[in-house]
């Protein structure tokens, strides 16, 4: 197709490229390859934009561009670019918060003399490379692959400071954490295969119109004996094990707070549109299969609406900057889970674009923080930064009205509608839908307070330590990020305004529903909002259900920062939290997630794997050496009988027809 989407595929061959130059020249060009970088990732913010124009301009693009085995019992692996509605958006976020963070980069990694930048740079380009490739993937084998790869870009920028104690072991467990989550996601790419004989997301023989069409009486596929939609369910949460692994929700969530010994740069692009978008950015894909489901999307419905709860539980008690936004990273993530496993398909791809923008502007403006900070991240060293970093405070704090769900905040509109969805879909399905949503309602209150906690005891009050009364300047490559994200967290909410359209009836504001769920040409996507049913009653009414639902979850947001202003907002705060006592001790130690994993590990698996490894040496090895054994001992010394002399060969026959005529004498003379 002529156009745009010829050049598509440069939108990941780019920043690729400026992964190969960074690693092999960049130690010969200014700023470690920094530009190269730079250069590349606004390159694919330009195609990426330019695939969003084709698509509005109703164009679709699915089309293999390499094979790579063919014929193996009518499979056949390809990889191939899809580009429609949803892929679209994806690649504008993606690429406008890799070239933010580019630039940013150079700020607080060049300023500060660091070493190894060629390599910093070379992997910065590699993570944004392989989120692309896997945006556009046409196939669940290719977004597979590409998932890998994101996990081992992440694995090298984590561990970039190997030098000291804390990045390599995070590292390591990002990558073993987020690995066992892989195998079962592996083990569903086979299932898939096996049971459709594709992996295509699009097309008429995809895999999700083929499950449509099996659990309809119109396909036949391999289910294993069991009933289609038992069996679809199971291939799905083998899938879903990989995004609960990459979107750290739990029990998969323990490696993204330690993924804070990265690079805040780093950080910011795991949160906001690399590794942790990435298993979110899948169900989405793959929304198709899912919907046949039910029973699939409630249980990430309801992990995401617990995960969404006790992450933002623990976010409470940290006293590190980007400890606090981590959590928050896990809990957000969990309302988009939520929104997806609630039949909210739009809602959740709304919320994952607002938390993006958010995120990565908080992030980054953590990082402002640290580098005036001299790399100090701890809250309670800071306080009195409001005025001495103005450009800092002001987008830092569009940020935390975003991630609080403050009106009109772009967060409020994309939060509230996941938190709608869900509701009228419990009311019309599943009491465990009412439960998610009762979870995800709370959270809202934990939210505005640790979000709030936050920007007081960072920006408010007095400088509590030397370092914060005369803070390190920073320089526009650290402010244009910041003020560009801090424009879309209060602006992006407007693509979709669905409360307001609800409650006035006025149409055109829901213009992110159109492009994804209709009005714009598709794919893989079909009026996702009957995949459940809804509430076959409203409370009130429509709007009454509209207006009641924003309002509970805004006076939520609202309460828990008022309670967080009245507590830090002061010239010397105190930790109020040290009257919960035990209670913040379990919140401090992350529920003792880390210890129960080690305790399994140590105490539970290595057990079983040891008795498993003794039966396998001792009972199946055991049975096929010994009988290789009596095989080996058996031939050595019939080996030595053949010596090729003729006459030993003559009195063996001789001896031989000797002993067989004894025999049938014995038996009687049967000879005669």
């Amino acid at each position: 197709m002529a156009g745009i989407f010829d050049f598509a595929p440069a939108i990941v061959l780019f920043p690729f490229f400026s992964f190969v130059i960074a690693l092999f020249a960049g130690r010969y060009m200014p700023k470690g390859g920094a530009l190269a970088g730079i250069a590349a990732t606004g390159g694919s913010l330009l195609l990426s934009i330019g695939v969003v124009l084709q698509v509005a301009g109703g164009g679709t693009y699915n089309q293999t561009i390499y094979t790579w085995a063919e014929g193996l019992e009518a499979v056949d692996l390809t990889f191939g670019l899809l580009l429609d509605p949803l892929s679209a958006m994806m690649l504008v976020i993606v690429s406008l918060v890799a070239f933010l963070v580019h630039v940013f980069s150079l700020g607080y990694m060049n300023d500060e003399g660091e070493t190894g930048l060629p390599r910093y740079y070379a992997a910065l380009g590699l993570f944004s490379a392989s989120m692309l490739g896997f945006v556009v993937s046409d196939n669940l084998l290719m977004a597979f692959m590409f998932f890998e790869l994101v996990g081992l870009c992440s694995y090298l920028l984590i561990g970039f400071w190997f030098r000291e104690a804390g990045p390599p072991s995070a590292a390591k467990k990002a990558f073993l954490v987020t690995r066992f989550g892989d195998y079962f996601f592996l083990v569903g790419v086979v299932a898939v295969f096996a049971t459709f004989g594709t992996a295509a997301f699009a097309g008429s023989e995809a895999f999700p119109v083929l499950a449509e069409e099996a659990l309809a009486g119109e396909a036949s596929v391999n289910t294993f004996g069991f009933a289609p939609q038992t069996w679809f369910t199971i291939v799905g949460l083998l899938v879903l094990g990989g995004v609960i692994g990459k979107s750290a929700q739990f029990p998969l969530h323990t490696w993204l707070p330690d993924a804070m010994e990265g690079p805040t740069p780093v950080s910011a692009l795991i949160h906001a549109a690399t590794m942790v978008a990435a298993g979110v950015y899948l169900v989405a894909r793959m929304y198709g299969f899912y919907a046949v489901s039910p029973t699939a999307l409630a249980i990430i419905a309801f992990v995401g609406g617990f995960t969404a709860l006790a992450a933002a539980t623990m976010g409470v008690v940290k006293r590190e900057i980007k400890q606090v936004l981590a959590y928050s990273t896990i809990s957000q993530y969990g309302y988009i889970m939520l929104g997806l496993g609630a039949g909210g398909y739009v809602a959740a791809t709304f919320h994952l674009m607002t938390h993006a923008f958010f995120k990565a502007l908080l992030f980054l403006g953590a990082g402002s923080v640290i580098i005036a900070m001299h790399h100090n991240e701890d809250m309670w060293d800071m306080g009195g930064l409001k005025e001495k970093m103005p450009v800092t405070y002001y987008t830092f704090l569009a940020g935390s009205l975003a991630l609080a769900g403050i009106f009109p905040f772009s967060g409020f509109w994309s939060k509230d509608e996941v938190l709608y969805e869900t509701l009228i879909h419990g009311l019309g399905s599943s009491p465990i839908l009412l439960a998610a949503y009762a979870m995800g309602l709370v959270a809202v209150f934990f939210t505005g307070f640790y979000t709030f906690r936050m920007v007081f005891l960072t920006f408010h009050g007095e400088p509590r330590t030397a370092t914060a009364e005369d803070p390190h300047g920073v320089r526009w490559n650290v402010k244009a990020p910041l003020v560009v994200l801090g424009t879309l967290a209060v602006v992006a909410g407007v693509v979709n305004m669905v409360p307001i359209e609800k409650l006035l009836g006025i149409g055109g504001i829901d213009f992110l529903h159109q492009w994804l769920d209709g009005g714009f040409e598709s794919l893989t996507a079909h009026h996702y909002g009957d995949v459940l049913p809804y509430s076959s009653s409203y409370i009130g009414g429509e709007a009454a259900t509209v207006a009641i639902g924003a309002a509970v979850s805004l006076g939520l947001a609202i309460g828990g920062a008022l309670l967080a202003r009245s507590l830090y907002d002061v010239p010397e705060p105190v930790e109020h939290t040290d009257r919960l006592g035990g209670i913040k001790t379990l919140l401090y130690n992350n529920y003792y997630q880390d210890e129960y994993q080690v305790w399994l590990a140590e105490e539970v698996v290595r057990p079983i794997a040891r008795i498993a490894d003794k039966f396998d040496q001792g009972v199946v090895d055991g049975v096929v050496n010994g009988i290789s054994s009596v095989s080996l001992f058996t031939g050595s010394r019939m080996r030595r009988v053949q010596t090729g002399v003729v006459s030993n060969y003559a009195v063996l026959l001789t001896l031989g027809l000797t002993a067989l005529l004894v025999v049938f004498g014995l038996m009687g003379g049967w000879f005669a």
